[in-house]
Parts: structure tokens; sequence; C-alpha cells
């Protein structure tokens, strides 16, 4: 059956909102801006935003293996609430997909409970253990979206540039999240001012900096696809702007929360504030968000990372990184960057649909007529609390919890069914 939804806000080529209607049929956009089709089912957007259904690089879901922290269905439903249609998940799940047996098993699960679209990672490693190399080239052709071993960083130059001289074979992305083990020093923050006043052992940015320094030029090397994850730092934003500009083929992303906040907002030895790469200082913030403006870096991603409230309930030495991120990320960058005018409605919506989704060569974030329908629904004027007790995900970490926000995601429509709708709307 065909859907219009009509009385909707659209950008045009100049980023201005202009009222408009977009008509569904077969799960594509087949008209944008026509008349109501007879016998199409009627949605009334109410002049609400629409904007293509956000892509999501960096996720954990968790399932198989630990579902006590999410599952594929609660992860995707938490995703549609957040207004995602798109979301690559990481391979540090039990079994790791290092194999087409075990990639086989994730993708099976995904048909059976996702409610948005799931492309998992294939690992770089067996096991993510670092040493043995997976088959890149099987488990790309049997659906891997890209290949990361994310979580932990590969410390054998060898094994990474073997699979970068692999991955370029098949034109696949490497991906990785980078931290030299050796500089770790047992840290749960970062090694700065904040650290020391808690009396809690600092991660330095060398730590992540010195292997995006050796990745890229690894990848040069092997003339491979290269995908940096969460830069935190502004030594890592020199090293992916360095390796821009000598021709590497390297991309990066950065998350809401390091955009959002640094050391010092930390307001003590609580681990809903202990995420990987930790929050650094505010010359680091400030570094980010230049690098995100100049297209230093390239998309935004949440890296959710859900936890028990039991494994966050300690303090964060004893308590595992992450925080979760779906459901917050748009209005809170909305709010704390477009309402402000320091970034205009544009350029955030291109950094979580178009842009990520060129990095991997899909064929999703866009709204033009033959596109996947997926499409998010905001009323950009809605202000609320961020609830952690209303959350889809099984995830209660965060350090957004009471933050008031403006830009909800109302509905989100995935291949031109309904996955996600407020109660009251």
């Amino acid at each position: 059956m065909k859907k219009y939804i009509e009385n909707i806000q659209l950008l045009n080529e100049l980023g201005e909102q202009v009222t408009s209607s977009i008509t569904i049929e077969n799960k594509i956009i087949s008209e944008i801006g026509g008349e109501q089709p007879e016998g199409a089912e009627v949605i009334d957007g109410k002049g609400c935003f629409v904007s293509p259904g956000f892509v999501d690089l960096h996720v954990h879901l968790r399932e198989p293996g630990f579902e006590h922290k999410e599952t594929i269905e609660t992860g995707t439903k938490s995703a549609a609430k957040g207004g995602f249609t798109t979301l690559c998940a990481m391979p540090n799940t039990k079994p790791v997909p290092d194999s087409i047996e075990n990639l086989n098993l994730i993708n099976n699960l995904i048909k059976e409970s996702a409610v948005v679209r799931v492309l998992p990672y294939g690992s770089l490693t067996v096991n993510e253990a670092g040493e043995q190399r997976t088959n890149i080239e099987e488990l790309k052709k049997h659906g891997a979206v890209a290949f990361s071993d994310d979580g932990i960083g590969i410390q054998l130059s060898s094994t990474m540039y073997e699979q970068m001289q692999d991955a370029a074979k098949v034109d696949a992305v490497v991906v990785a999240h980078c931290e030299d083990n050796s500089l770790i020093y047992n840290g749960v923050m970062h090694e700065g001012k904040r650290n020391k006043e808690l009396g809690l052992p600092g991660i330095p940015s060398i730590c992540e900096s010195v292997q995006i320094a050796r990745d890229v030029l690894l990848a040069e090397a092997a003339g491979a696809r290269y995908h940096v994850c969460h830069v935190s730092s502004k030594e890592s934003v020199r090293a992916v702007r360095d390796a821009k500009a000598a021709g590497i083929r390297v991309t990066a992303e950065v998350c809401p929360h390091h955009l959002l906040l640094e050391e010092m907002d930390i307001p003590s030895d609580d681990a809903n504030w202990k995420m990987n790469p930790p929050l650094r200082a505010k010359d680091d913030l400030d570094s980010l968000h230049q690098a995100l403006l100049d297209g230093t870096i390239d998309c935004i991603a949440t890296d959710h990372a859900p936890h028990t409230v039991e494994e966050k309930c300690c303090g964060m030495v004893g308590a595992p990184f992450g925080i979760v991120g779906f459901e917050t990320a748009f209005p809170l960058l909305y709010t704390n960057f477009v309402e402000t005018g320091k970034w205009t409605l544009k350029q955030l919506v291109d950094w979580m649909t178009v842009k990520p989704a060129e990095i991997f060569d899909l064929p999703y974030g866009k709204l033009e007529v033959g596109a996947s329908a997926d499409l998010t629904i905001i009323d950009l004027q809605k202000e609320q609390v961020v609830d952690v007790e209303k959350f889809e995900t099984k995830g209660r970490n965060t350090p957004f919890n009471g933050w008031n926000a403006k830009g909800w995601p109302i509905m989100t429509i995935f291949e031109g069914n309904i996955v996600y709708q407020e109660a009251n709307v």
C-alpha cells in the first residue's frame, strides 16, 4: 500500500526548510512534492522536519553472548526511537563474527529480531585476539559490511598491515579502535587535571594518537581504505588531517559525547562518565569541533555501548567502559550546536546520514526519489528532559540523564514501515 506523508518540512539544495510531501511505494520513495495518490495511507507530518533515517557506523548490540546488556531487538528499538534506520554492528560479541559460520549466526539473529537495518562487521582477527588473521574476502562475500577488532587496538603492526593488504584486494574498509596497550597504564579516564583531582589513573592522549599515526602509514603502504573510530584528541586530529593531506585513504568519526563534554565536566567517580576513549581536555574538544567543520572528521557515530546498572554502579576502576547513545544523539546535538548557531541543520543531518553512508559505500542516508524509504520525522520544537527510565535500550549508562533538549524524533519509518511512533502522535 502507498503511504503519503503530507505537511512536512524538507531541506532544499540551499539548506532551507520548505514545505513538501513524500510518497512511498514498494519500500522506496516514489515521489517528493507530488499530489496525494488515490487510496494512499495518509500521514500528517504536522509541520515537522523530515530527515533521511540516520546511519550509525559504530554500535554495540551485544547479541549474541551478552544479552543481559542488550539484544538485537532492544537495541534496534532504541535506535528506531532515536531516528536511526541503518546500524553497523561491531564484532565484539560471543561468538565473534570471525568465520562464515559465526557471521551467518549473527545475520540470522538480525533477520529474526531487528526492527531496522543491521549490517554486521567481520572481525580482523580470530576471537579479536589480535593474532590469527580472518579471511576478509570470504567474510565480505557473506555480508560483512567492514572489518574491525573494535574495543581492542591491534598491537602487532604486521597483523594490521597484512589485513589491510587483504582488505585492499576486495576494496573492504578496515576500521580501527586505536589504542596502544603499552600506554593505557590501567587508566580509567583522561590523563589530565581532573583524574588527579579524583585520584584516578589516567589514559594519556598518545595512547590513541600514536596508533592512528602508525595505521595511516600502514594504510598508505597497503593501499587500503582506513576508518578511525571515535577520534578524541587534538593529536589524533592532526594525524588524520596530515594523512588526508598526503592523499591517504582515511576517514574518521567523532561521537556526540566527545563533542559535548570534556574532562572537567566529570562530577565524581561515577562510571556513567566512563567511556573509551575517555572525555579529554577542553582544547581536545575544541579541536574536534574544528575538525568536523573543516572535513578532517567525516561523520558522527554514537558508539552506543550498553551495560547493566549493576556493572556501572561501582566506581570507574571496577566498571566497564561505554555509554548508550541512540536515543539522545540528535536532540543533544541539535540543541547544543544547531540551536546555538554553531552548525546548520543541514550539516548535522549530513554528518548523521549521507556522510557515514558514503564511507562504507552504502545506498542509504538519502532523501530522494528511488531511495529506500528510511525516514525520521522530527519535532524540532519538542523540548523534554532526558530520562533513562523511558529508554528503549536496556542500558541506563549515560552522563546525559536530566539534560534538557529540543528536537526529538516522533516517528521513524524503515523501508516504508513505521518502526517507531511516539505514543501521542
